[in-house]
């Protein structure tokens, strides 16, 4: 398939994940399950890129650094028989906000219910695009509502060097256990799963990233999109999506003042849009925001259709004097 044809007619809502869609950080039942202190776990990853500066590494990844740290309590028996399996099992002990995951069949119901809608063949699709684990999130009870999701995923085989020649293959009984990083999203990489999702990348991979596609011409123009987050490190994405016509959301949990704080500033700045509680449930303010928005974006999809067909099909004959 090639790019001209796409008749972008979907509307992609976008997700981050951690303090969006639950209260605090997915690795919460990793931690549970090996009886690891989470507050030491971070603190020795906040503290990591001076130690490897002290240490000799000019340029360290502050957003993804806590990957390695994964790997190294691996390698140090913190973490004995962590696999993709294992991680994808604790990703079901994950908890949403109220309405969840209820919301995201809601939001495409509004859409596909809606004749005028349905005529024109406009759908929503829901992506999470997240520098958290991305097996966990594919084992939540939200993964069934998701079209695609972005997340940094370990590699558990490490095939040797010269295995391409010598034809030999990973042994069958080698242990499925995390070895190394087999894909990073950090805070300013996340635009690259937008850009993505605005070409057609996930759903057609014959098209690169980097393809030179006319914004005419892309699957999900940026202004078919919305974005929802939780804070500043989301900034990358909310600078993407505003600049370019979409529409941008930033919750808060609700009775935190230092998140409301956040999410005041955050639209203080023009980073977002409008802001609300980290509630989906019917009748929200969060709710009924990300409904407006996506039946909006839906009306503007079926003008501009309709005055595309009107243009191409021209006025009919008339008799003189009409």
């Amino acid at each position: 398939m090639t790019p001209d044809v796409f008749r972008q007619t979907e509307i992609a809502v976008i997700w981050d994940f951690d303090k969006t869609l639950i209260p605090g950080y997915m690795q919460e039942p990793l931690f549970r399950h090996y009886n690891v202190d989470a507050r030491t776990f971070w603190s020795e990853v906040k503290a990591l890129p001076d130690y490897l500066r002290r240490h000799g590494a000019e340029l360290v990844s502050e957003d993804s650094i806590y990957l390695n740290h994964i790997l190294t309590y691996v390698r140090t028996g913190r973490f004995p028989g962590l696999n993709n399996a294992l991680l994808r099992e604790l990703g079901k002990e994950l908890r949403f906000y109220p309405g969840l995951p209820q919301f995201f069949a809601a939001v495409k119901n509004r859409i596909s219910n809606n004749s005028v809608f349905q005529r024109h063949d406009i759908r929503i699709e829901h992506y999470i695009v997240s520098t958290g684990l991305r097996q966990m999130i594919l084992g939540t009870a939200i993964a069934p509502y998701v079209d695609g999701v972005w997340g940094c995923e370990f590699v558990e085989h490490l095939p040797e060097p010269g295995f391409l020649t010598n034809g030999r293959e990973i042994p069958a009984d080698q242990p499925h256990v995390i070895r190394d990083i087999a894909y990073v999203l950090d805070n300013t990489t996340k635009t690259r799963a937008i850009f993505e999702i605005n070409k057609g990348v996930n759903k057609f991979p014959e098209i690169d990233v980097n393809s030179n596609i006319p914004r005419d011409d892309r699957r999900i123009p940026f202004q078919n999109m919305v974005y929802i987050a939780d804070g500043p490190s989301d900034v990358p994405v909310f600078s993407l999506v505003n600049q370019n016509g979409g529409r941008t959301f930033a919750v808060y949990e609700s009775g935190s003042v230092q998140g409301f704080a956040q999410a005041v500033e955050l639209q203080r700045q023009g980073r977002v849009h409008a802001f609300g509680e980290a509630n989906y449930e019917p009748g929200t303010l969060t709710y009924m925001w990300i409904m407006h928005a996506v039946e909006d974006i839906a009306g503007n999809i079926v003008k501009k259709r309709e005055e595309a067909l009107q243009t191409k099909l021209g006025r009919p004959p008339r008799h003189l004097g009409d």
